[in-house]
């Protein structure tokens, strides 16, 4: 028995090379598409979180009221950060932004004080801005809240839109992905099916003689998502010394599942796709393997 698993090996060995090369570019492929998922969502969730919501102040309103607002604003869970905005510093930049000063025609300054703040991704919508803007001007010190609704809509419009496509993509291309690696352990078995009857008519048991394939395939299958996850994170490198800005977007906790996702899919179709062939062959009768 143990010069037929010697022989095993020697034989599989460059079929089992192709498997894993070929098992490799699939899950490369799978992965780059998850890659894009991964950072058009950070994009997404990025313009969603620069959205500014501003809170007015009412004129002569005390400094203890103001400062209530500030700090329930504050406590809120939908915001990001904020600015508390006086009305001097609303001048200055409102000159700075080439506007004539009023001062020949105005005794005060009519711009009001406010608090510019900028809401987390979850709230990035307009059901929600409309609550929150419903509850903020209930209080005392608001004259006014405002933020950009038809921007809110066109953001949330095309997320969903986008996401919608990408997400048939990757279901078009993960049920390919698994006909291919299905396909490729196959073909690389295939080679093996004279071996594999040998075996069994010299009085090898099943488990026996699928122990060592089914082992090889998990090797061949880790060995397969590994070098996929090191070529991503190359081509992710790259890509971001082509162009600086997507590092801000990286999500490690994010890629890491994308990784072992990748992995475990290299493992457990290689697993599967192998046993099934040795069973299959195990069943064949010899005249039926020509």
């Amino acid at each position: 028995m143990a010069q037929f698993g010697k022989g095993l090996a020697k034989r599989s060995s460059p079929s089992y090379f192709m498997a894993i090369i070929g098992i490799s570019v699939v899950l490369f492929f799978l992965g780059l598409l998850g890659w894009i998922v991964i950072y058009a969502n950070k994009l997404s969730q990025y313009f969603k979180e620069n959205i500014e919501m501003n809170v007015y102040v009412r004129e002569n309103v005390s400094a203890k009221d103001s400062a209530s607002l500030v700090e329930y604003l504050a406590a809120q869970p939908y915001l990001k950060s904020y600015e508390y905005i006086t009305k001097d510093v609303a001048k200055e930049r409102y000159l700075k932004d080439g506007n004539k000063d009023w001062g020949a025609l105005l005794d005060k300054n009519p711009l009001p004080a406010s608090i510019n703040f900028k809401i987390n991704g979850a709230y990035a919508s307009n059901d929600s801005l409309t609550k929150i803007k419903a509850d903020i001007v209930q209080n005392i010190a608001v004259s006014d809240v405002q933020y950009p609704q038809s921007l809110v809509s066109n953001l949330n419009n095309i997320t969903k839109k986008i996401s919608f496509i990408l997400l048939a993509i990757v279901g078009v291309i993960a049920i390919l992905v698994i006909f291919l690696i299905d396909n490729t352990i196959r073909l690389a078995m295939f080679s093996n099916r004279f071996l594999i009857k040998t075996m069994q008519m010299v009085g090898a048991t099943r488990w026996f003689i699928a122990r060592p394939m089914d082992v090889r395939a998990l090797i061949n299958g880790a060995l397969s998502g590994i070098l996929a996850v090191g070529a991503i994170i190359g081509f992710i490198f790259f890509a971001e010394n082509q162009i600086p800005y997507l590092s801000s977007l990286r999500d490690y906790v994010m890629l890491a599942a994308l990784f072992g996702l990748m992995i475990l899919l290299g493992i457990c179709i290689s697993f599967v796709s192998t046993h099934r062939s040795v069973v299959k062959y195990l069943k064949m009768k010899l005249d039926d393997l020509y």
